[in-house]
Order: structure tokens, then C-alpha cells, then sequence
């Protein structure tokens, strides 16, 4: 038995466990994978994350590896349109930190080893779970058998498919985009060093990020007529495995930016589609639910996995103080209405953000750019824009 049971350790539920564990709260925390997930989507890390996570004493370490975007622009035909300093966004950390998700979560799980030895499982399974009003308990499939745990509080951080909240019964809102992208880690020849690049291009935008190791991640938004993967067009991401898929990425890039990749320094390639998924309460009895199971939003914008952990950055108090014996209600409603209100001003600029990088004809083409290049060169639109971007 546990003070809280935290089920999923992505990096919102690491995050959550180290909060606690170093506030003192007994927590015990469940994951499904046997071992750390290797692939990384998510890379961005905006300042007031890094804010929170400097509480649990990984930022430094976090920060000393990755790299520092200080600044984007915006591309098309060759030149610069816009540009944009993140300058301005913070005292503590001007820039977006760079860092795949992989590396995120090791530092993440290294803390809560440290602060509560044996705190994490892996390789269990959440099979079903009871709230009667004064404990939660929850029974789950393991190597060795069928176990059970029950504490006063469940803090679901299970992800967008969270067993969680399909065993509570929740509902959920979703939303579907006509939108998909491709994506992919290569090494880097652009000479853009440290700065993000937004290519404009008709057929749809490219976005090329820097990462640690002298990588690059390129992602391209395709079109009506590319095919998905294993598809029968030969034209787009190709049903010859992820070499071809690759050879795709380049040509692509090539075509849209002018810019050349080597396909053979490939080392992740991903295709994903967009929804939105709102839960219409992130608190159900004694289960509170955060992050990808409480909302995803669109990864175009990299502010998913930051909202989760501002989630857990507001919710940890409140679950202190209930633990001390403390009432909480009060405080748990506003926590509820706050963050809902978070993500959905999240899902609301991934949505502009992908509508400005869909397909456009020519003339509608020049009059996005143009636009874009007007706002960019008005400084205080542009520092607003600076802050919307980065989740201030």
C-alpha cells in the first residue's frame, strides 16, 4: 500500500513521482513496458516546463545535453522571411530546449530512482480497478502473477490509450485532423547550427529542428496525393521499408526547401496523424487523470508533452496536502477547471499552427508569406507571438 499510485511512467508520470517523492509522499508508480520506450517523437521543451522541472533537479543535467534554440525563421524560395527570437520569453531559459524524449525520460527515471528507491515498477499491467470512496484499488497482470495495490489516490499518466480512464468509463472527446506527417532524425549539413527553420512551401510546410549530436529532425506535412506507409503509391512513403521511406523524406525535403539530406544517416522515421482527445474531467473520485490521458493535442507545436507536466507541476501540492489530511476539494476544482482551460487553448494553436502549413495554390501562397513576414516585422507582434509559442 501506498500514499499515491501513479499509473504510467512516460515523462509526466516520472515527473509526477519525483514531485511527490521529494515532497515526502509515499508513491508507488505502475508501468505497463517492461523497458524504457527508445524511439523519441517528442523533442521540445518549452520554458516554463523547464521552469518545473528545474523544482526536481533535472533542468541542469537535462539542459547540459540537449541544445538551446534561441531563435526560428521562416523560409521561402530561398530566403529568409521572418525571424524570431526567443530572447524575450524568460530570464531563466530564453530558448526551447532540444532533446528527444528517450533522453528525457532516462533523466526523469534516474531522479525518482534516486529519491525512492524501488518506487518504480515495470511490466505491470493495469487489469481493473475500484474506487469505494475512501481507497482506489487496482489489480494488474505481472510476469509473476496477478497483483494488487490499493492507496487514497490514483494519478492516471497512462497516455492517450489509458486504461485508466477506459476502466473508470470516461468519455472523451475527439476530434479528428485531415492532416498527417511524416518525420525523420538525420545527421545535419544545413549550417543552421542551433536555429529552428520553417520552410513555407506550397505543397506544405517543413519544419527542421535541431538535436543533440549534430542531428536534425525534418518534418513534412503530406499531401492529398502521398500515400501513408505500406501504401500502393509509389510516389509517396513507399512500400519498400523504411530505406525507402527515407529516400521519400529527402526527395521531399530536397523538392521543397532545395535543401539535400543523406537518407543513410536516417536513425528515426516516424508517420503520424492529428486529433484532439479532451476528457470533460481530469478528476473522477480519487483518480485524477493528467497529460496524454486527460488531453492530446496535436504535436505540430511540441506542446503536448509540456502541458502534461504542467499538470503534474500544479497538481503536486494539492496532492500533498491531501495526504497531510488536509481538504482539497476546493482546490482540486479549480486545478480541473485551470488545466482543462490549458489544453484547450493548447488544441487551439496546434490547430492555427497547422492550418498556416497546409497546401495552398500560388496566390494564396504569396499572401501567407507575405503576411507572415508582416507580422514578423512588427517587434511587439512578434515577441507575442514569441510567447504564445512557447506556452507563456
Amino acid at each position: 500500500m501506498a500514499e499515491v499510485l501513479i499509473i504510467g511512467a512516460g515523462p509526466v508520470g516520472l515527473f509526477m513521482a519525483a514531485l511527490l517523492l521529494q515532497d515526502g509522499v509515499d508513491v508507488q508508480v505502475l508501468e505497463q513496458r517492461g523497458a524504457p520506450e527508445l524511439q523519441s517523437r517528442a523533442i521540445g521543451i518549452h520554458p516554463p516546463a523547464l521552469a518545473a522541472l528545474a523544482g526536481t533537479g533535472v533542468a541542469e543535467t537535462m539542459i547540459a545535453e540537449g541544445v538551446q534554440i534561441r531563435r526560428g525563421m521562416a523560409l521561402a524560395g530561398g530566403k529568409c522571411l521572418a525571424r524570431m527570437s526567443f530572447a524575450s520569453v524568460s530570464d531563466r531559459f530564453p530558448f526551447v530546449l532540444s532533446l528527444p524524449q528517450a533522453r528525457t525520460e532516462a533523466h526523469l527515471e534516474r531522479r525518482v530512482n534516486e529519491l525512492g528507491a524501488g518506487a518504480l515498477h515495470r511490466g505491470v499491467r493495469l487489469t481493473g480497478l475500484s474506487d469505494d470512496g475512501t481507497r482506489v484499488s487496482v489489480e494488474a497482470d505481472t510476469a509473476s502473477g496477478t497483483v494488487r495495490n490499493s492507496a487514497p489516490l490514483v494519478i492516471a499518466a497512462d497516455g492517450v490509450r489509458s486504461t485508466v480512464r477506459a476502466l473508470q468509463g470516461i468519455d472523451v472527446r475527439v476530434k479528428e485532423y485531415p492532416d498527417s506527417y511524416l518525420m525523420g532524425d538525420f545527421a545535419d549539413g544545413t549550417g543552421f547550427g542551433p536555429d529552428a527553420a520553417l520552410f513555407l512551401s506550397g505543397a506544405g510546410i517543413v519544419e527542421s529542428f535541431p538535436l543533440p549530436g549534430q542531428l536534425r529532425r525534418w518534418v513534412v506535412r503530406l499531401g492529398p496525393g502521398d500515400a501513408t506507409f505500406g501504401g500502393p503509391d509509389a510516389g509517396g512513403p513507399a512500400a519498400g521499408g523504411p530505406g525507402a521511406d527515407a529516400r521519400w523524406l529527402m526527395g521531399c525535403v530536397r523538392e521543397r526547401t532545395g535543401l539535400a539530406i543523406d537518407a543513410g544517416t536516417n536513425s528515426m522515421l516516424s508517420r503520424f496523424g492529428v486529433r484532439t482527445r479532451l476528457v470533460p474531467r481530469m478528476v473522477a473520485g480519487r483518480v485524477v487523470m493528467i497529460g496524454d490521458a486527460a488531453h492530446e493535442v496535436s504535436p505540430i507545436g511540441g506542446q503536448g508533452m509540456n502541458l502534461g507536466w504542467l499538470d503534474a507541476a500544479a497538481l503536486a501540492p494539492i496532492v500533498s496536502a491531501a495526504v497531510r489530511g488536509q481538504d482539497v476539494a476546493d482546490r482540486l476544482r479549480t486545478f480541473e477547471g485551470t488545466r482543462l482551460r490549458a489544453a484547450a487553448r493548447a488544441a487551439r494553436q496546434a490547430e492555427i499552427n497547422m492550418a498556416l502549413g497546409r497546401p495552398l495554390t500560388d496566390r494564396l501562397l504569396a499572401l501567407r508569406n507575405r503576411g507572415i513576414a508582416g507580422v514578423a516585422a512588427v517587434p511587439p507582434v512578434n515577441s507575442l507571438i514569441a510567447r504564445r509559442f512557447t506556452m507563456h
